[in-house]
């Protein structure tokens, strides 16, 4: 044999000894640990199944258990550790706010009807529904949808003037301030993408004496909506109770007394 050819195969035997040598270094070195997997504490949270509307009647349909982190789940969210069977005691209730598909089951937002109308079941207690005639052009022509605030514009003739003048008076001023709307016609919410709603009848949320001024004003002259910011839906207002004592609110929370008249 050549000295060439020697020479090329001890430098062949050489890199494969050393390559194998390598190889059983790596095999000789100990495997990373494994990663621990933290555990996250869970419990069951009652959620909707599917999107439930204002106004519609829970079923055992369409809600359901579903696994939440426990440190996510306040106090306001129904949990099975604790009311095992609250599918069944909430069933029949009525949602006074939509609920989205998977969105936590909360009591406030519902309502037991116990037969009534499910409008009778949305009114907050010593709240009353009265309606109203609107037209295009009395109702912000058909851009007030249910829930948003308006104010109630009375539109008559000044007697008073007339008869001072010999000239026939108009004057208009606002009787109601800021009131809820509550379904226009038969419609209690936005449907199907429907942002328009042009109606003939109008039902507002009033208290008792706000509900008189409204239906002697019908009497009085032609009525108007005002469509309201949604900016003012927290302002603070004020309004007078049924034994006649003036409370200070803001949005729909009754926060303190100030006098009695």
């Amino acid at each position: 044999m050549k000295p060439a050819r020697i020479l090329i195969l001890l430098v062949a035997l050489g890199a494969g000894g050393f390559a194998a040598f390598l190889a059983s270094g790596d095999n000789n070195k100990e495997a990373p640990a494994p990663v621990p997997v933290v555990q996250i504490e869970t419990v069951d949270v009652l959620v909707a199944k599917a999107d439930i509307g204002m106004g519609q009647s829970v079923s055992e349909q369409n809600i359901h258990w579903q696994s939440w982190p426990a440190s996510a789940a306040n106090s306001n969210f129904v949990r099975k550790p604790e009311r095992p069977e609250a599918v069944q005691q909430i069933a029949g209730s009525i949602a006074r706010t939509p609920f989205l598909t998977g969105e936590p089951i909360r009591e406030g937002k519902l309502i037991k009807a116990n037969g009534s109308g499910f409008l009778a079941a949305m009114l907050p207690s010593g709240m009353r529904a009265l309606s109203t005639e609107i037209s295009p052009e009395t109702g912000a022509g058909g851009f007030i949808l249910p829930n948003d605030r308006v104010d109630v514009i009375l539109t008559r003739r000044d007697r008073e003037a007339e008869k001072a003048t010999g000239v026939d008076t108009q004057i208009s001023e606002t009787i109601l301030s800021k009131v809820r709307v509550l379904a226009i016609d038969q419609t209690v919410e936005e449907k199907n993408g429907q942002r328009v709603v042009v109606g003939r009848t109008a039902t507002l949320e009033l208290h008792p004496r706000q509900a008189e001024t409204l239906a002697l004003s019908r009497q009085k002259g032609s009525l108007s909506l005002a469509l309201r910011s949604l900016a003012d839906a927290n302002a603070a207002g004020v309004r007078e109770d049924d034994d006649g004592s003036v409370v200070v609110y803001r949005g729909e929370q009754r926060s303190v007394t100030t006098f009695k008249r």
